[in-house]
């Protein structure tokens, strides 16, 4: 059993288990931060962004002004934001027979690897994680195919020229695996792959595996799954979380007895409390209203931002913001908040429970109802006439590179009535604001990560105990900021196995059964003979035929009868006679009965020694050793056949014939 790593990313993971003779992908997490590296795309026009210098090299020798441009102390390649996709040449991803899919997040780069390396599979994902998961995918195409790019940086990733040009560039790494995004086209197409499955439901593979999706907790429809053949269990946890917030909870009983448990999608932010954050978010942004200025929410259409509503919600009132309007800017803002009211059961019970009254399960229904939450696919159309300010913004994209939010950076950036409040903890939000500095409006970071934390998982194996535990390298060491922190590490004995992209690992166990059915005419024909208390033994003579990884006993078929001929047929074409097997021994010879019965038949001269294995009888007169050890017995006679076959009775007597 192996599991080949193709993503390094912790919580982004893209690995490939080859179980049995099943090749099975463990999501496709597509690594969005590489375009931190990139020039925003503004929706409008921006003097400020299109009168930028291009970067030349201090000795005049490297000149890419026109892929390169200066901003604000640092350097930005200027082309359409590209993104690092899974490992391609690790193993032929062709040859992949399922993917599962555990959270809407984890199967960004599914299009990547469905159209593009000769997949002919299945993807298995829950409902809500394929809907919401092409809201996502269509979100990002459309911020892309709105702002497009007149030409494409490649000179940069150069590796010669690359180590030449200033940070953070000549620190990026696997540069020539940058991508530009896919097309509709290409989602569709994806998507089309995907078969819908339910918690707790049994997919067989091929007969060899059964894959299990259960509730992980994390968001709508995040599942972790099992992985089993009848005497082996591999569990993947991905993106869980023990909170109580809009989703089902975990289903942790499922997961014990695990030989092997693969372990990824912890908190980013271990240190953040997300309730804290919730806090911090919601006085933070009062202040900001209070005083007259906007507040600015880049976030995904989807996840956290139904928890942040729901917050809001509640503190609106009790902080006199009843007035203030908040507004949902997304390609898919409308989708996205209907989505969240429809897949009733998925969500925990609370919200389950109020689909029955009938009631919205979510409060941002009401919201909308009484125009406090408006929602709009773009800053233009009805957006522009509606629009009124002091106002809050919740928009994408979070690393501040497409989308609405860069009109935003700029309308808003210059005034410290403002305040932008960073709740996705996928990028750092100072490298976020690097292209839009100076800015004179307020931050605020307030990263809300509802995933494990390390005291969480520690509890959580400690109840389900898998027999080994295989993890991302950054899990088994303290953060590098924080190198004193061992709490901030997975400690567990045995130590976990960690991996980093391009690993191949060897999981340590090794299949040892596999089951076997018998036809009930050959079941039939079974003599079972005790030879102890409760376990009896039976011989068997069949033919196994193997078929689609399952496995039966059938009956010697009997040789068809020959009829009469004149001519005689070759002896080649006879049918093979089957011959009955010999029969099986079981049980121990005695010592002392056995010598008794030598005396008895005129054997008086022996001379018994112990072994580590039993004991060696010397028949001195006869010149004969006789061997008796716990799985065998030994006749040594040379040149006297009569004596040895005397001898072989008396031992016969003893045993039980099967």
């Amino acid at each position: 059993m192996k599991l080949y790593c193709l993503s390094g990313h912790p919580t982004l993971p893209c690995n490939v288990l080859k179980f049995k003779s099943t090749t099975i992908m463990l999501d496709c997490g597509l690594d969005t931060t590489a375009a931190l590296y990139f020039l925003p795309l503004p929706l409008v026009h921006s003097p400020r962004l299109s009168k930028l210098p291009g970067w030349v090299s201090k000795d005049g020798a490297i000149n890419l002004e026109k892929e390169l441009k200066e901003c604000s102390g640092r350097v930005f390649v200027d082309s359409q934001p590209e993104f690092c996709l899974p490992e391609k040449e690790l193993l032929d991803l062709s040859t992949i027979d399922v993917i599962l899919i555990s959270n809407y997040h984890c199967m960004m780069a599914l299009p990547y690897i469905t159209e593009h390396t000769g997949f002919t599979g299945t993807v298995y994902a829950t409902e809500p994680t394929l809907q919401i998961g092409r809201l996502l995918m269509e979100e990002l195409v459309t911020f892309m195919e709105r702002v497009p790019k007149a030409h494409a940086a490649t000179c940069w990733k150069n590796k010669e020229i690359q180590r030449l040009l200033p940070a953070p560039l000549k620190d990026a790494v696997d540069v020539w695996s940058l991508r530009k995004c896919y097309s509709m086209q290409e989602v569709n197409s994806a998507l089309s792959k995907v078969q819908l499955v339910g918690y707790s439901q049994k997919v067989e593979l091929f007969g060899a595996v059964q894959v299990t999706p259960l509730s992980s907790g994390y968001s709508l429809g995040s599942s972790n799954w099992i992985i089993q053949s009848h005497y082996e269990k591999v569990s993947y946890v991905s993106g869980s979380s023990l909170l109580t917030t809009h989703p089902q909870p975990m289903e942790q009983s499922s997961l014990k007895n695990s030989d092997v448990l693969i372990l990824t999608g912890l908190t980013q932010i271990p240190t953040a409390n997300p309730d804290g954050m919730l806090g911090e978010f919601c006085s933070n942004l009062a202040m900001t209203i209070r005083a007259g200025g906007n507040v600015l929410v880049p976030c995904y259409s989807s996840g956290v931002i139904y928890d942040l509503l729901e917050c809001l919600y509640q503190f609106m009132d009790s902080a006199n913001l009843g007035n203030t309007p908040f507004y949902f800017i997304s390609p898919v803002a409308n989708s996205s908040l209907e989505f969240s009211q429809i897949f009733a059961e998925w969500l925990c019970q609370n919200k389950q429970s109020k689909v029955y009254l009938p009631e919205p399960p979510f409060p941002h229904a009401e919201l909308i109802q009484t125009n406090k939450l408006k929602h709009y696919p773009s800053i233009h159309g009805d957006f522009s006439s509606e629009f009124r300010q002091p106002c809050v913004v919740f928009t994408g994209h979070p690393s501040l590179r497409f989308g609405d939010v860069v009109h935003f950076m700029e309308l808003w950036g210059k005034s410290s009535l403002n305040t932008i409040i960073f709740t996705e903890p996928d990028f750092s939000y100072l490298d976020a604001l690097a292209p839009y500095q100076p800015l004179a409006m307020k931050c605020v970071y307030c990263p809300i990560d509802t995933r494990l934390n390390f005291h969480q998982v520690s509890k959580l194996l400690k109840d389900i105990q898998p027999l080994h535990v295989v993890c991302p390298e950054p899990y088994t060491q303290p953060p590098p900021s924080q190198p004193h922190r061992s709490d901030l590490m997975l400690e567990l004995q045995p130590p976990p196995m960690a991996y980093r992209r391009c690993s191949v690992l060897g999981l340590p166990f090794r299949r040892r059964y596999e089951r076997i059915h018998l036809l009930p005419e050959l079941a039939k024909s079974l003599v079972p003979s005790e030879i102890k208390a409760g376990v009896s033994v039976a011989t068997v003579s069949a033919v196994l035929q193997s078929k689609d990884n399952k496995h039966v006993l059938q009956p010697v078929p009997k040789p068809a009868p020959v009829p009469p001929s004149k001519k005689r047929k070759r002896v080649m074409e006879e049918a093979p006679e089957v011959l009955n097997p010999k029969p099986l021994l079981s049980g121990a010879v005695p010592l002392e009965p056995f010598l008794a019965m030598l005396y008895k038949n005129g054997i008086r001269e022996v001379k018994v020694e112990e072994t580590a294995d039993g004991h060696i009888l010397h028949l001195q007169a006869e010149d004969v050793l006789i061997q008796l050890e716990e799985d065998g017995t030994h006749i040594i006679c040379d040149n006297n056949e009569p004596l040895r076959t005397a001898l072989r009775d008396l031992v016969l007597h003893f045993l039980q014939k099967l």
